[in-house]
């Protein structure tokens, strides 16, 4: 079946030495993997290998079996063009840490517009915007309001918030827990919008806290998540 969808490219890996096996998160069909052949070799054709760096937004037209096997794609575009995203080093590192975040937690091969333009829309804020050191911990705890384990804020004033229950509790357990002022800079983000993550002043050490935290809330939640292998490139950055 031919279809025409926006796409965002998740990972590129290199097959043999000219193809290109892509994963990218599709308007229309969800998880999708594509191999192109020959794209790393071919200087003339429609299909480019830059194309599919990671987060790129794209309109793909593309044969899809539905079979569980790879796709192709037969042409391409980029329905967005960055400005920053790939070009600034704080931008771009954290376009690799998030495109592996999204990479390890969506899994469904079935369409979920809202989810869609959610990412579609916070990467063109990113792009377009120059205080972002908070937006990865902001985009995040928003994500997770998609794939149904985002905060309870009932009893939101208690001293803890349970990471394993994903509730706000009174007393403390075994469970991994979020308190002290990475618990404040958590409410902090659960009640604004990207246009006022600026007004959340944080030391770089509860930054990496708390960003190791929604990661392992993640791994609790979502089965099959795996942690980040660019997280040490990230934390680097904002050192």
């Amino acid at each position: 079946m031919q279809i025409t969808t926006k796409a965002i490219v998740l990972s590129g890996l290199k097959y043999g030495d000219t193809s290109l096996i892509v994963k990218a998160f599709t308007e229309q069909s969800g998880l999708k993997t594509y191999l192109l052949k020959g794209v790393l070799a071919s200087k003339k054709g429609n299909i480019k290998s830059a194309y599919f760096q990671p987060l790129m937004q794209l309109e793909l037209v593309a044969y899809h079996k539905n079979k569980g096997t790879m796709e192709s794609i037969r042409e391409v575009r980029v329905c967005y063009h960055y400005e920053s995203l790939h070009t600034n080093i704080t931008k771009n590192a954290m376009t690799l840490f998030l495109a592996e975040m999204l990479s390890n937690s969506i899994f469904e091969e079935e369409e979920n517009q809202e989810l869609f333009q959610f990412i579609e829309a916070s990467l063109q804020w990113l792009d377009t915007h120059d205080e972002i050191s908070n937006f990865h911990l902001y985009f995040l705890l928003r994500l997770t309001k998609y794939f149904g384990f985002f905060p309870q804020r009932d009893e939101a004033d208690a001293p803890y918030f349970d990471l394993m229950a994903g509730e706000f509790v009174n007393t403390t357990t075994l469970n991994p827990m979020l308190y002290g002022e990475n618990l404040n800079y958590f409410k902090a983000f659960l009640g604004i919008k990207f246009d006022e993550l600026h007004s959340v002043k944080m030391k770089k050490v509860n930054r990496q806290e708390l960003l190791k935290s929604l990661i392992l809330y993640f791994e609790l939640h979502l089965q099959g998540f795996r942690k980040p292998k660019s997280l040490a490139v990230l934390n680097e950055v904002f050192s």
